[in-house]
């Protein structure tokens, strides 16, 4: 079965209940670019020039690339706004949650959330799928730099449903879970190939995903070169230690990311104003704490008297300017 048809019998039995990628829609807008490409070469004598999609082509600039881009804004937007409040939800304490256990014996069991993290899941990897094919589809018609040009768009954007830090949650989600007493919550198919491996010591949080495409995500800190620690994603997708992130946006943990200059550069790729919308990864830490026992004892005592240090900074520094008054 062709992946297109694949593609549309999943969307129709989502009932319309999330967004999608108009797949057919853009191999006809595709198709025509062809036609016009085709129907030109043969009014100027076939040039060679005219083999590829000029640099500003009406068709794909004026329909294809913005038609992409909205529903790759669409889809990650649904993805990220479902998968946090899922994990939310796991996450709960105190009353809130006593509130979420009454209310999920109401509309079902803790199975559900597993089989919604499921779902969640496969529409990550199946969209992921459809994009790469289309734009797969799209240089091997015009062999243009216009397909590599909006990846980079896409990039900046962050709309790539495969670096989505909730993607990341999701994998270490399922592994906690597995690895958890209550083996019979892992509902069988999803993340089967789904792994947190060490390379010369170096943790990879791996996966096998739709129509083989692979996801490996490192976990190791640019920063201070060890296996991530209380770990943050910034919006441009990069994943540091907490502190090693506030040591690169020159602030405290007491300021918190959020208090970062909005000029304040990412580590790895320098795109700015990445640190205000960081997102805590609370099941990856879970996962990686169990899993590096014996490190993670010894970083948190060292972190313990790093925290306890730059607090009282904090405040020494608060009395010294309202004494100055």
């Amino acid at each position: 079965m062709k992946f297109c048809k694949t593609y549309e019998e999943y969307m129709q039995n989502q009932n319309k209940r999330f967004p999608g990628v108009g797949f057919k829609k853009l191999k006809k807008i595709l198709k025509r670019c062809r036609r016009d490409l085709q129907s030109q070469k043969q009014r100027d004598g076939a040039l060679a020039s005219l083999s590829r999609c000029p640099d500003h082509c009406p068709v794909c600039d004026g329909t294809f690339f913005p038609s992409l881009l909205k529903e790759m804004s669409e889809v990650v937007g649904c993805f990220n706004k479902r998968a946090q409040k899922l994990l939310e939800l796991h996450l709960a304490s105190g009353l809130r949650k006593y509130f979420i256990w009454f209310k999920s014996k109401l509309h079902g069991s803790h199975l559900a959330s597993i089989e919604e993290g499921k779902d969640l899941v496969t529409y990550a990897m199946i969209h992921a799928t459809a994009i790469r094919k289309i734009l797969k589809k799209y240089d091997k018609i015009h062999y243009s730099k216009q397909g590599q040009a909006f990846r980079t768009q896409a990039h900046r954007m962050h709309i790539e449903i495969l670096k989505s830090p909730w993607l990341c949650e999701l994998m270490a989600f399922h592994i906690n879970l597995r690895e958890s007493k209550d083996k019979r919550a892992v509902a069988k198919g999803f993340f089967d190939d789904c792994s947190l491996q060490f390379d010369e010591c170096k943790p990879t949080l791996s996966c096998s995903l739709f129509d083989s495409i692979r996801c490996d995500i490192d976990l190791t800190c640019s920063i201070c070169l060890d296996t991530v620690f209380d770990p943050v994603s910034l919006t441009c997708g990069h994943i540091f230690c907490y502190m090693c992130a506030c040591s690169a946006a020159s602030v405290t943990i007491v300021d918190d990311l959020k208090a970062a200059d909005s000029k304040a550069k990412c580590p790895l790729c320098r795109e700015e104003g990445v640190y205000e919308g960081a997102i805590h990864l609370e099941e990856l830490n879970l996962l990686l704490s169990r899993s590096c026992n014996e490190y993670w004892v010894q970083r948190s005592r060292w972190e313990r008297r790093e925290r306890m240090k730059q607090v009282k900074e904090h405040w020494e520094s608060q009395c010294r300017a309202f004494s100055g008054f």
